[in-house]
């Protein structure tokens, strides 16, 4: 297990790729956590939005998580495990059930009831006073209907039980802006694919993100010149990206990014669950164009 409370890099968010029979496909998903962490991603995220984690049993999640696990053992990364509800209580239960295969939970604030953000820094607090590992709150507005003031972003940041944040805004906005100039020793972690490049310059300690299933390569490059230079290199990777990402999300996610996945025999099937849908095949052309002008 790895300490989180210097957290940074890339952390591939997998998909969770599934058999032709509708079962995880376990073989296809350690095949993917490898292609991800030999090409220069630091970390893996199972059980994201991006692996489809509500529409998974609890039998299918546990197998994820032990598959990632291994993984992430065999390579000495580390491992950020979805867990986390509308709920409190339910959110402790998946927590205390996840925790044993995690170096941190990633928790995302309260969707659909839009607590007030005093309630939001109290469900965090609640959530890390029962498990034993760190948790990064996911702070992702747009899919929550939950907006949280810079003050509110920070205080939890300043939780003792928080290692950093995984911030998707949908942008750059005053609140992000904010965070990063003052955050209290805490990292933050950009989960928007299309803004990791500025949030990087403005001080982000690394990024969740999917489309570093399909090219860690490319994410690392990007990170790495971003640090170390030539600027010029990190803008020009980060433009390049930029098509990919753009395509990848072009239908709901994860639909676009298994096809290509698939395509390119990192897993075997590109099958979704209801009610995501398959893709259309012109959205994964253009995803498979942009990922092969890298």
């Amino acid at each position: 297990m790895h300490d989180m409370q210097n957290m940074h890099g890339i952390h591939a968010s997998l998909v969770t790729p599934f058999t032709p029979s509708g079962g995880v496909d376990a073989k296809s998903l350690d095949r993917l956590a490898v292609h991800c962490l030999e090409n220069g991603a630091d970390g893996l995220v199972a059980l994201g939005t991006t692996g489809e984690a509500p529409l998974l049993s609890p039998a299918e999640q546990r197998t994820v998580l032990e598959v990632c696990r291994a993984a992430c053992d065999a390579h000495g990364a580390p491992l950020i495990a979805g867990a986390g509800t509308a709920g409190t209580a339910d959110s402790i239960r998946e927590a205390r059930e996840r925790a044993a295969f995690a170096d941190a939970l990633l928790v995302v604030v309260p969707y659909y009831l839009r607590p007030s953000d005093e309630a939001v820094l109290d469900h965090f607090a609640a959530v890390g006073a029962a498990v034993d590992v760190p948790l990064v709150p996911y702070n992702i507005p747009y899919r929550t209907g939950k907006h949280l003031s810079a003050e509110t972003l920070l205080a939890i940041l300043a939780l003792d039980c928080v290692a950093g944040m995984k911030h998707c805004a949908g942008g750059i906005d005053a609140g992000t802006l904010t965070m990063l100039a003052s955050r209290p020793g805490k990292q933050v972690l950009g989960g928007d694919d299309a803004y990791l490049y500025p949030m990087l310059r403005l001080g982000a300690a690394g990024g969740v993100t999917a489309s570093a299933c399909l090219a860690p390569s490319a994410y690392a490059a990007m990170l790495d010149a971003t640090r170390h230079g030539p600027a010029a290199d990190a803008l020009a990777l980060h433009n390049a990206l930029l098509p990919m990402v753009d395509a990848l999300f072009g239908e709901p996610a994860p639909a676009v990014l298994k096809a290509c996945l698939a395509e390119l025999g990192v897993i075997d099937d590109p099958a979704v669950r209801a009610p995501l849908r398959a893709p259309r095949p012109e959205s994964v052309a253009a995803a498979m164009a942009a990922f092969t002008a890298l």
